[in-house]
């Protein structure tokens, strides 16, 4: 989950620490060869019925395959060391589809900032790249309810030497920032009074940790928990402690989710259904904890709330 976000991206941050050194681009490689596998030669999905909700659930029961628009970036959706397709939002898929009747899920890769657009366009069924909900987004897709909620953190130097836990730390500091594109915490930054023009935008968290790294950056902000993974490892580099960003001077919690077309309520309602039964059973957290996720990122929050009522 957040403010409006520049080019319809991302939410949030996200992506590759993945231990063997995996970068986006091979993450994104990867995938690409997966999702080509029963897709040759096949672009988009049907064209769906607009009425009564949509026909989609149906078709995608009728197929056997419903096919997930991902970024690529771990812990939310990627390929792992066996070459198989996993993270957060792949897995829950997965379990959730099942429930409805849809016995596989198939990747489709692309960049973060065209998981909209190419939903729109019918490259794929549903978005499932732990995508944040915010008023901005809402207006194109819509969202199911959150499956998580994230605080955001700081990569910074070991010590924290310029005391940076806030942006407006940041600002009044005159540090120099990074963030990830397409990334929320770029218009966090900006409400802070930081100039955008000044920020140093790099592909993902690792490209951050390495800024901080050498220097370039005095600070690179993300999600509180593709910061802390990505610093496990470096000798250089630490992550701040987990805070809420400020959103009109109050403290806001983002919310990630799945996306479907607007015309899809339907499919939408049902996933919906089966995501609340998780959530009570306690199942839902025991799907998201080998990624990285803890009981501080369970969350009750609803996307009417988060697109704003």
């Amino acid at each position: 989950m957040a403010p409006p976000i520049r080019n319809d991206m991302r939410n949030a941050t996200r992506d590759d620490t993945k231990p063997s050194g995996t970068t986006r681009r091979s993450l994104l490689a990867g995938v690409a060869a997966l999702g080509a596998l029963g897709a040759a030669g096949c672009s988009r999905v049907a064209t769906a019925s607009t009425k009564d909700g949509g026909d989609l659930l149906d078709r995608l029961r009728a197929a056997g395959v419903v096919r997930l628009g991902i970024a690529g970036e771990i812990p939310f959706g990627y390929i792992d060391k066996d070459g198989r397709l996993t993270g957060e939002a792949p897995e829950l898929a997965r379990v959730i589809f099942k429930r409805l009747g849809v016995d596989t899920v198939q990747p489709v890769p692309t960049e973060f900032g065209s998981l909209i657009p190419g939903l729109n366009s019918q490259q794929f069924d549903v978005v499932a790249a732990g995508m944040y909900v915010n008023p901005e987004r809402c207006e194109q897709v819509i969202f199911s309810d959150p499956d998580y909620q994230m605080l955001d953190s700081f990569i910074v130097r070991k010590g924290n030497p310029k005391g940076l836990h806030t942006y407006r730390d940041v600002v009044e500091k005159k540090a120099k920032f990074a963030t990830g594109t397409g990334y929320a915490e770029i218009q966090y930054a900006v409400d802070a009074g930081y100039a955008e023009s000044d920020i140093l935008i790099v592909p993902d968290q690792v490209a951050g940790l390495n800024a901080v790294e050498a220097g370039r950056a005095d600070v690179f902000a993300g999600t509180a928990l593709t910061t802390r993974e990505v610093v496990k490892k470096s000798a250089k580099a630490e992550a701040t402690k987990a805070f809420a960003p400020l959103v009109d001077g109050k403290p806001h919690v983002d919310g990630g989710a799945f996306a479907f077309r607007p015309t899809e309520t339907r499919l939408r309602d049902a996933f919906n259904a089966e995501l609340r039964k998780l959530k009570k059973s306690g199942e839902l957290l025991r799907i998201l904890k080998p990624f990285g996720f803890t009981e501080a990122e369970m969350t009750d929050l609803t996307a009417k709330e988060l697109c704003g009522g």
